[in-house]
C-alpha cells in the first residue's frame, strides 16, 4: 500500500510539475510581442531577404520577446499606405523605396535626383556617413522612425514599345514612375509622360497597356517577372534608389532603450543582407532577363540623359535649397 501511495504521489507530483512547466511555456509564448513588417515585393525578392534578416536578428536579440510577421507583395497596402500605417500605429516596420517617402519627409527628395551617384560604393559610402544618419533623424519630425538605409539599386528603363538608347527614344512613352515629384520631372524633361501609381498596381497596368513602361532596378525587374509584360530593357542607371527600414514611433517610443537598440541592430542586419542580395542580382540578373526574352540595351551614352534631366536639379533647389545636395556631392567626391 505504501508503495502504491508513493507511486501515486510521485506521479501526481510529476504531473503537477509538467502542468507548471507547460503553464510557464504558455505564459512566455503569450508574452511575446508580435511585430508586423510589410513591403511591396515578393517573398523571393531582395526585400524579403532583408525582412528575414530583420526577423532573425530581432528574435535572437530579444530571446523571443518579439516575433516578426512578414507581409509581402503589398498585402498591407502600397508604400504610401504602409508609411501612413506607421504613423498611426497599424503597421510596426516597413521596408520602402524612397519614392513616396519625400511626400512625408521632404528632406529625402535629394536622394532621388538623377545621376547623383556614380557607383554602389559611392552611394553606400554617403548613406552610411553622418549625412545618412542626419536624414534618418529627420524622419522623427514627421512621425516616423528611421532605422536604417537599405537598397534597391540603380534604376533602369523598360518598355513594351521600342529600344531606348537616347532621351529622344522615350518621347511620348507613358512611363510609370514613383509618386515622387523629382522622378516625374526628370521623365518630363526626356519627353516621356510620367504616370505615378502605387507599385502593386503596376504589373496589371503594364499587362493591360495602361502604361508603356516603367523604371526600376534589376532587383525589382527580376523579382516581379517584368519580362512577362515588357520587351525592352535599357541600362540607363539614371537614379540610384535606396530603400529605408522605417519603424512606427507608436511602437518604438514605448520600448526601453535596450529594446529600441535591438530594432536598430535588426534594421542594420536587414540592410546588409539586402545589399548583398542586390549585388548578387546585379551580377546575375541581366543574363536572367535576357534568357527570359528581354532585349537589353547595354551600350548607352549617359551624357545626353544627364543633360536632359538637368532642369530637375534647378526645380529641386528652388523648392528645397542646395545645402544638403552640396554636402552630399562633396561627400560623394571623397568616397
Amino acid at each position: 500500500m505504501k508503495t502504491l501511495f508513493a507511486r501515486r504521489t510521485f506521479t501526481a507530483t510529476v504531473s503537477g510539475l509538467s502542468t507548471c512547466a507547460l503553464a510557464v511555456v504558455a505564459a512566455n509564448a503569450q508574452a511575446a510581442q508580435e511585430v508586423s513588417l510589410g513591403h511591396t515585393l515578393s517573398s523571393t525578392s531582395h526585400y524579403a531577404v532583408g525582412a528575414q534578416a530583420f526577423k532573425s536578428t530581432l528574435e535572437e536579440l530579444s530571446d523571443g520577446a518579439f516575433t516578426v510577421n512578414e507581409y509581402t507583395s503589398g498585402s498591407l497596402g502600397g508604400e504610401r499606405e504602409m508609411i501612413e500605417g506607421l504613423q498611426i500605429g497599424t503597421v510596426d516596420v516597413v521596408i520602402t523605396s524612397t519614392g513616396p517617402l519625400g511626400n512625408f519627409v521632404p528632406e529625402t527628395y535629394v536622394l532621388d535626383l538623377p545621376f547623383l551617384f556614380e557607383s554602389y560604393d559611392q552611394a553606400r559610402c554617403v548613406l552610411d556617413s553622418e549625412l545618412g544618419d542626419e536624414l534618418l533623424e529627420k524622419m522623427s519630425d514627421h512621425e516616423l522612425v528611421g532605422l536604417a538605409w537599405s537598397e534597391n539599386g540603380f534604376r533602369h528603363m523598360t518598355n513594351s514599345r521600342r529600344e531606348i538608347a537616347t532621351p529622344a527614344d522615350a518621347d511620348g512613352l507613358r512611363v510609370r514612375t514613383m509618386e515622387n515629384e523629382v522622378h516625374q520631372e526628370a521623365f518630363r524633361q526626356m519627353g516621356a509622360r510620367p504616370t505615378p501609381m502605387a507599385f502593386p498596381e503596376l504589373f496589371t497596368a503594364l499587362q493591360q497597356g495602361t502604361v508603356d513602361g516603367q523604371e526600376n532596378p534589376i532587383t525589382v525587374i527580376v523579382a516581379t517577372n517584368f519580362w512577362e509584360v515588357q520587351d525592352y530593357l535599357s541600362l540607363t542607371g539614371h537614379v540610384y534608389s535606396p530603400s529605408a527600414v522605417l519603424g512606427s514611433p507608436i511602437l518604438l517610443d514605448g520600448l526601453s532603450d535596450e529594446e529600441r537598440e535591438w530594432f536598430h541592430e535588426a534594421a542594420r542586419a536587414s540592410a546588409e543582407a539586402t545589399r548583398e542580395e542586390v549585388s548578387r542580382l546585379e551580377r546575375e540578373g541581366v543574363a536572367l532577363l535576357e534568357e527570359n526574352g528581354m532585349t537589353v540595351k547595354t551600350d548607352i551614352d549617359i551624357g545626353p540623359f544627364q543633360q536632359a534631366v538637368e532642369p530637375a536639379y534647378e526645380i529641386f533647389t528652388s523648392q528645397h535649397g542646395s545645402e544638403m545636395l552640396e554636402r552630399i556631392q562633396e561627400k560623394a567626391a571623397s568616397c
